[in-house]
């Protein structure tokens, strides 16, 4: 099917063009999008009246996409997260925890489908150098540092949290010792 195209779109072309699609493509993604329409006679005349009118809404759209990625570009997050002493995380770093941390620290709007994640979820402590695709080719490169979480507790081999252990030890000894008491005071009153 063949479609003229209201927006510069990836690998089919420039707003204008003409491009030879899958209709199944078309009537799924490009006409409800509006990101083209039929390639007809009528349409082709009507396109060359408003092409004025689309190329500056387009200009437009990429000022916007690039003061975005102006605003973000560059930026280095460090997320502190749950992680074995391998160095392994106990879940995963994902798209949404990365656009969340980026927007609250660069008070930025950026949504969880532009961070381009190529090799998956971040499962390891480390330095990752991600790609956020910001719109009509406008790309943000952005750090994501990694780190274990810096807990206040100790842990012991088994999982076991020392203190709530030493407290336990610490309640059974007082009961060990009312116990005893009450036994020396049973002893006392029945001599």
């Amino acid at each position: 099917m063949d479609v003229i195209l209201l927006e510069k779109i990836g690998n089919l072309g420039e707003i204008g063009e003409t491009a030879s699609v899958k209709s199944g493509f078309a009537r799924n993604f490009l006409f409800p999008k509006g990101k083209a329409i039929p390639a007809t006679k009528a349409n082709l005349a009507e396109f060359e009246s408003r092409k004025a009118e689309l190329m500056a809404a387009h200009n437009e759209k990429v000022a916007v996409a690039q003061g975005r990625a102006e605003k973000v570009n560059g930026a280095r997050l460090t997320l502190e997260v749950n992680a074995s002493d391998e160095g392994k995380l106990f879940g995963s770093v994902g798209t949404r925890d990365i656009a969340e941390a980026l927007n609250a620290q660069e008070g930025s709007d950026v949504q969880k489908s532009e961070v381009l994640m190529p090799h998956g979820v971040i499962r390891d402590l480390g330095e990752y150098e991600l790609t956020l695709d910001l719109g009509y080719d406008v790309t943000a490169d952005i750090t994501v540092a990694v780190t274990g979480l810096q807990s206040a507790v100790d842990v012991t081999d088994d999982g076991s949290i020392i203190a709530e252990l030493d407290e336990a030890e610490a309640e059974e000894a007082a009961v060990e010792e009312s116990a005893e008491a009450d036994d020396a005071d049973q002893d006392q009153t029945e001599s």
